[in-house]
């Protein structure tokens, strides 16, 4: 056992308690005994291995890393918007690495083992972490961690990263003052909470808006309501939906309900609250093109099995004004086309 290590491990086995100053002072004390030549360098490792995220701690500090992906203790890879990178962090064994997931996912009343195999959670930075085990995972400990990065600050730095033009700034914009309900459709990492965040931007400070995610990232300004859901805890209870707080926002009088991903029957919800008084809504959804947009939120609204295919098809075609298909190149994430929903069903595609 390192140096690091031995002392990580006596302050986490001790009554030292687990803050960041107090961690970090009992640390330097217990280095300048251990290694006195590398107390001040070995500081921030012990405090990373204590309250953080061990090794791949730094990684979460750059401002630059938006995905952090763990396959076993010896393989960590890492995204900075680009490609995919092999880093050469590593953690000692597969313990250190689910020790380090029950350090991070303990404080929210969340627990991860072979009964539980996988655990999704919400970090303090506001990060997503999704962990599984054996025997769910085949072969070793999976992490992986989800960084919001808000790097593009407004519609202008949008334009001058080459992700849209004028235009296309222009017409959306407009789409939002005018109260057109906006579905913003791309893959995974393709930018649709970025571009959600800086739509939601532009609402009028005046109006007053309900925000229901998954995991809280949009940052809003104006009158603002944050609603959160929330997995179930250890004992299997506890759990808040989107579904349920889709129904709750509702009696919080919003001007607007901004979505931060439809993914499950809230769909339904969502479509009847566009058709009762809510227009100029704002949502995101996995989809590979404006038409495949429609049809997924024409699934996920069925599975709530409240009416007819053809009643949903309906109410989805008044409630949805606009589609934005995002991507995501090698290069850069854009805008790929914006779409009018009535446009879809005169063009068949």
């Amino acid at each position: 056992m390192g140096v690091i290590d031995r002392v990580s491990h006596v302050i986490a086995a001790g009554n030292t308690r687990l803050a960041p100053k107090a961690v970090e002072a009992e640390a330097l004390w217990l280095l300048r005994s251990e290694s006195p030549w590398r107390a001040e360098e070995s500081v921030g490792p012990v405090v990373s291995s204590v309250l953080g995220l061990g090794p791949i701690q730094p990684l979460l500090d750059d401002p630059e890393t938006t995905d952090i992906l763990v396959n076993g203790p010896d393989e960590v890879w890492v995204d900075r918007g680009g490609d995919l990178e092999l880093t050469d962090v590593r953690f000692s064994s597969d313990e250190e690495l689910i020790a380090m997931v029950e350090r991070s996912i303990a404080p929210l009343g969340l627990r991860i083992d072979r009964s539980a195999p996988m655990v999704d959670a919400r970090l303090p930075d506001g990060s997503r972490l999704h962990a599984m085990l054996p025997p769910a995972s085949v072969d070793f400990p999976l992490v992986a961690i989800r960084r919001f990065t808000q790097r593009i600050q407004s519609l202008a730095d949008l334009v001058s990263a080459e992700s849209a033009t004028e235009d296309e700034v222009s017409v959306l914009s407009d789409a939002v003052r005018d109260r057109r309900t906006i579905v913003i459709s791309g893959g995974t990492g393709a930018g649709k909470t970025t571009l959600l965040n800086l739509l939601a931007a532009v609402i009028p400070a005046s109006e007053r808006v309900v925000t229901i995610e998954d995991a809280a990232e949009l940052a809003l300004p104006g009158h603002v309501v944050r609603l959160e859901a929330r997995p179930p805890n250890a004992e299997g209870a506890g759990q808040i939906t989107i579904r349920s707080l889709l129904r709750s926002a509702l009696r919080l009088r919003p001007d607007r309900i901004i979505v931060g991903e439809v993914r499950g029957a809230e769909a339904m919800d969502l479509v009847s609250a566009l058709n009762t008084g809510h227009k100029g809504s704002l949502t995101t959804v996995h989809a590979n093109s404006p038409r495949e947009a429609l049809w997924r939120l024409e699934t996920l609204a069925l599975s709530a099995g409240d009416t007819s295919e053809s009643a949903i098809a309906r109410q989805l075609r008044t409630a949805v004004d606009t589609i934005v298909q995002v991507e995501r190149t090698s290069q850069r994430r854009r805008i790929h086309s914006i779409v009018r929903v009535d446009q879809i069903e005169e063009d068949g595609g």
